[in-house]
């Protein structure tokens, strides 16, 4: 079991998040205040924590930051906050926050989030080749294969296949896609997510009897060989893609 630490003065924020990752089968703990965060951050061991921004009393989320960097513990740590200027996001970066999501977030995102920040620090082999049902994705050669068919995908459309594989079974929002596949160099605004996931749904899906990958309505997308009988989210979602999921 994942021990996070979730340091959160608004109490139903951080009962919110602790019941959701306590039913993902995480060992959540809470703390109200920067004085008591920072002592259990720095005294135990946790496999990641959450962090807000702005706390209450000397003691806020950039200072606990830099007391765990500076001590040398490599914990992964999300940073929570309203603050979601551009500048505010790389000030937490440049501190040593792993990752960093402005409120109100979805569940969901925040989830995600922590099993990839989590995982992330797994010891784990170099894979060379990813699958999921018939579909092999070699990473080496970068080719990619269905039923034997060979698939030829243009260098941005096989970034975004491997992430959305390697987060298999994931709702992945637009914004999660915008960061790990653009690197912020559009407008979250833009359909040029939904038009690349539309280019390799075509490619990955069309004229093969399962499809992997599925639109979640106002949330974003989803890559699984599971959800095959939930076609009407899907054909729903395409009619409404102006709508972007954050």
């Amino acid at each position: 079991m994942h021990r996070c630490l979730i340091i959160e003065d608004d109490i139903h924020n951080a009962s919110y998040i602790a019941n959701g990752l306590r039913e993902r089968g995480y060992e959540a703990t809470v703390c109200a205040d920067g004085v008591d965060g920072m002592a259990r951050a720095l005294d135990e061991q946790w496999d990641v924590i959450i962090l807000d921004r702005m706390l209450p009393q000397a003691v806020d989320g950039l200072s606990i930051l830099d007391a765990l960097r500076s001590m040398g513990k490599r914990t992964p740590v999300l940073i929570l906050s309203a603050l979601s200027a551009i500048d505010e996001r790389v000030r937490g970066l440049q501190a040593g926050c792993n990752d960093y999501l402005t409120k109100p977030f979805a569940f969901p995102e925040l989830a995600a989030r922590v099993e990839a920040l989590v995982r992330w620090t797994q010891p784990t082999e170099v894979e060379r080749e990813l699958y999921m049902a018939d579909l092999k994705v070699n990473l080496l050669t970068r080719s990619v294969e269905r039923e034997g068919r060979t698939i030829t995908l243009q260098p941005r459309e096989f970034r975004l296949l491997v992430y959305m594989m390697t987060h298999q079974g994931q709702i992945l929002t637009r914004t999660m896609l915008l960061e790990a596949v653009w690197n912020y160099q559009f407008d979250p605004q833009t359909n040029v997510i939904d038009a690349h996931i539309s280019r390799l749904r075509n490619k990955i899906d069309k004229g093969f009897s399962i499809p992997l990958i599925h639109t979640r309505r106002n949330l974003g997308y989803i890559m699984s060989p599971h959800l095959h009988g939930e076609k009407a989210d899907d054909n729903n979602a395409q009619k409404n893609t102006a709508k972007p999921a954050q």
